[in-house]
């Protein structure tokens, strides 16, 4: 080629005084010869680490690579900030970071350069790593919160919607009854006594003054358990008056005490079931006589039955532990199949009652010259029945909630005689 046709050399318009500027395209070139390096590898005698960094020359034309590339960071950090789900976000993490990722295989490209290079990339390439990953992690906190405000809107319960109607609860008129016959008794001074259900033969009938041969002793009438080794024989609790006996036993007079809980028999009809509920009263001093009873009967009357100058009338009667012995009936109408508590030339007998008899104190270690008293007994469904107008007995414990609602007082119908004993 003759010397005229060659090409004049190019004039360089860098001026001395010029700061090295990255070109507008040098990302571009960057990121063509990254990829370039990705697949075929680097050109023969190119150092690798020159893909990692935007160049520059200075004014005698060296190429520096003091800055890192742009266009990658700035490709993946926009790819992250536009992941819209966590799946998107996911593929993103595996493609930058993972074993086959963009700046991993960046990363093993740092074993073919010299030390003073390899040192300047790998900080490179550890901050852009370092920034990719911290991207990762907080696009990945902002679609997890959008996950979840969108799940919460979702399934937003409505909380004014109304309630269900729940039924309330009622308490069983047996219940009610205790507690209604614990209230007039207190005004009284009683104080409230218990003991076991399971009771020996000692407390539930001999110190009680049955005789050896008397038929509450029968298998027919109550409940024995199995002999023990000693040969006696336990029952379950014919009445409460076993109560009274461990009181006398364990306590000096003055007493006055109400023993209310559940006994048991074998019987069974629509008066009757083997399982009852009874309380008994006791009041033992020195001073105590039958005209008191006859007057705490007649306040109790008067105050359960909520009515004002109840008949009553003590029958002579015969009870192993009291002597002399007494049924109460109060005065009542039945006309029109209605039973009314009060009114009418009726009679209906309602307990037993008497003085309690001599053998009953000796058995307890009290002088019967020094001190009587007297006692008296009734049932609790009974005397529910009369009162609230319950024909059948069994039906206190056949656990009808139809029944309960009808018969069942409200928890808060607390009696008290001043406010009423029921609603």
């Amino acid at each position: 080629m003759p010397p005229w046709s060659a090409k004049p050399k190019r004039r360089s318009r860098t001026r001395p005084d010029a700061r090295a500027r990255p070109t507008q395209r040098s990302g571009i070139r960057a990121l063509t010869a990254y990829r370039q390096v990705k697949m075929r590898g680097p050109p023969a005698g190119r150092d690798p680490a020159f893909f990692l960094f935007s160049s520059s020359r200075d004014h005698s034309g060296t190429r520096h690579m003091d800055t890192p590339d742009t266009d990658l960071r700035a490709s993946l950090l926009a790819a992250i900030a536009a992941a819209d789900s966590l799946e998107a976000l996911e593929a993103l993490r595996v493609s930058a970071l993972g074993k086959k990722g963009q700046v991993t295989s960046l990363m093993k490209t740092l074993g073919g350069m010299d030390p003073e290079t390899r040192k300047t990339a790998g900080q490179a390439l550890n901050a852009l790593k370092d920034e990719i990953a911290a991207a990762l992690d907080a696009r990945k906190a902002t679609l997890a919160d959008a996950a979840l405000s969108e799940r919460l809107a979702r399934e937003r319960v409505d909380v004014t919607l109304a309630p269900r109607d729940e039924p309330d609860g009622a308490l069983h008129p047996i219940s009610q009854t205790w507690e209604e016959v614990v209230a007039i008794f207190a005004q009284m001074g009683f104080a409230v006594a218990e003991g076991p259900e399971i009771e020996d033969d000692f407390h539930n009938f001999t110190a009680l003054n049955f005789p050896p041969g008397h038929p509450a002793r029968d298998m027919h009438d109550t409940f024995f358990l199995p002999r023990r080794a000693d040969g006696t024989r336990h029952l379950l609790r014919t009445h409460t008056s076993p109560v009274q006996i461990r009181t006398m036993l364990g306590q000096k007079p003055p007493i006055r005490i109400l023993a209310p809980g559940r006994t048991y028999r074998c019987d069974s009809d629509m008066t009757h079931t083997p399982m009852f509920h009874q309380f008994e009263g006791l009041v033992i001093d020195k001073a105590t006589h039958f005209g008191h009873l006859k007057g705490c009967l007649s306040e109790f009357v008067e105050a359960y039955f909520e009515v004002e100058a109840v008949p009553m009338r003590f029958r002579p009667s015969f009870f192993p532990f009291t002597e002399p012995s007494a049924e109460v009936d109060i005065g009542c109408s039945r006309k029109g199949g209605e039973l009314r508590i009060g009114a009418g030339d009726d009679w209906l007998e309602i307990l037993g009652c008497g003085m309690v008899h001599p053998n009953v104190l000796r058995a307890c270690g009290l002088d019967p010259e020094e001190y009587q008293g007297f006692a008296f007994g009734m049932g609790l469904e009974r005397i529910a029945m009369l009162k609230y107008g319950i024909p059948d007995l069994r039906t206190f414990f056949e656990s009808d909630l139809r029944w309960l609602r009808h018969y069942g007082f409200a928890s808060l119908d607390v009696p008290t005689v001043q406010g009423g004993l029921s609603r």
